[in-house]
C-alpha cells in the first residue's frame, strides 16, 4: 500500500435535519427535511482530499452494525484505501446536525467505535507525505501518531476540532494548526467576541505549531507562516446552502493540493475556493465538484491533481 495522504481520524454516519432555526432549551421546531450522510471529520477529510486528486487512505475503526456497512463502501465509491479502518462490535460513531435556513448548524456527536482505534494497527504507508488528524479521537493516538510521522519526515496537519484544550506536546509537533474562531479563542484562552484573529495565529504559533490557519468563515482567513507577516486572504462571495462540513473540505483539499508540491499560499487559495463550492452546492451534487471548477474560483492555474 502507498498513499500521499494518510489520514486517521473519525468515521460517523451523519443524520442531518433541515429546520428554520436551531432549538432553544425545551423547544421543539418543526423541521423540514433529513438526509442521512456518511460523517466525521476524518472520513470527510479523506474523502476530500482523494476526490481533489490525492492518492489517500484512512484508518480510523468502525463498528458492527448497519452504519459501519454504508461508511466502509462510501469510503470504496470515493477511492480512499481503507485497509487501516478497523472494525469492532458495538456500535459505529454518528453524529445529529441541525441545519437552520441560512446554513448555520449545531450538531451532537456520539465517538463510539472512534474512541477504540488501536494504535497498534495503524503504519504509515510508503509515500505517505502528508498526515492529517482531527480532535474526534483520542488525544493520545494523535500525539503518538504525530511522534511517529516526525520521525519519518512526514507533514502533519491538525484540524483542532472539535473544539477542546491540547497538550503543548501536540502543538508543538504540527507543521500545520487549522481551527476556526472558536477553537482558537479556547486554545488561547480568551473570550471569542474579543479575539483578534492575527493575534491568535501568532500566539499559537509562538506555541509550538510551525504554521497556522484561522478560518473565518464568510470573513475569510488568517495565516501565520514560521512566525512572518500575519497573510489575510477574503473568502469567496456566494450563496450559502449549508456550511456543514466546510472546514473538512477545506482541509481534505488543502492536504491533496500541498501533496503535489504547490506552494502553501497556492494550496490556501484552492482550499478556499473548495470551501466555497462546498457550501454553496446542494449535499447531493458535492461530489460532482471538480478540480477545475475549484481552480477557476479560486483563479490558478492547472494542478498536477487534474492531469492524474
Amino acid at each position: 500500500m502507498t498513499c500521499e495522504v494518510l489520514v486517521v481520524g473519525s468515521l460517523h454516519m451523519d443524520v442531518v435535519v433541515n429546520a428554520p432555526h436551531l432549538p432553544a432549551l425545551d423547544e421543539t421546531v418543526a423541521g423540514n427535511g433529513v438526509t442521512y450522510q456518511f460523517g466525521g471529520k476524518g472520513g470527510n477529510q479523506a474523502v476530500a482530499a482523494a476526490r481533489f486528486g490525492a492518492k489517500t487512505a484512512m484508518a480510523g475503526r468502525v463498528g458492527a452494525d448497519e452504519f459501519a456497512e454504508h461508511l466502509l463502501a462510501h469510503l470504496d465509491e470515493s477511492g480512499v484505501e481503507r485497509s487501516q479502518v478497523q472494525q469492532g462490535a458495538g456500535a459505529s460513531g454518528m453524529s445529529v446536525a441541525i441545519v437552520n435556513s441560512k446554513g448555520g448548524y449545531g450538531a451532537v456527536t456520539v465517538s463510539a467505535a472512534n474512541l477504540e482505534i488501536e494504535l497498534g494497527k495503524i503504519s504509515i504507508p510508503r509515500g505517505t507525505k502528508i498526515l492529517i488528524l482531527q480532535n474526534e479521537v483520542p488525544e493520545a493516538l494523535n500525539i503518538a501518531l504525530a511522534k511517529k510521522a516526525k520521525r519519518a519526515g512526514i507533514s502533519i496537519i491538525l484540524n483542532a476540532a472539535p473544539a477542546r484544550e491540547m497538550e503543548d506536546e501536540l502543538v508543538g509537533l504540527l507543521d500545520m494548526l487549522i481551527v476556526n474562531r472558536g477553537e482558537a479563542s479556547l486554545l488561547c484562552n480568551q473570550g471569542e467576541a474579543g479575539l483578534n484573529p492575527a493575534d491568535a495565529a501568532m500566539a499559537l504559533h509562538q506555541k509550538g505549531a510551525r504554521q497556522v490557519i484561522i478560518t473565518l468563515g464568510e470573513e475569510g482567513l488568517v495565516f501565520v507562516d514560521e512566525g512572518k507577516d500575519v497573510l489575510e486572504a477574503a473568502a469567496f462571495g456566494v450563496d450559502v446552502i449549508s456550511s456543514h462540513g466546510a472546514g473538512d473540505a477545506f482541509t481534505g483539499a488543502l492536504a491533496a493540493c500541498l501533496a503535489t508540491g504547490r506552494g502553501t499560499h497556492q494550496a490556501i487559495r484552492f482550499a478556499q475556493g473548495a470551501a466555497a463550492l462546498h457550501v454553496s452546492t446542494p449535499v447531493e451534487k458535492r461530489c460532482g465538484i471538480s478540480i477545475t471548477e475549484v481552480e477557476r474560483l479560486a483563479g490558478l492555474g492547472a494542478c498536477e491533481t487534474a492531469s492524474r
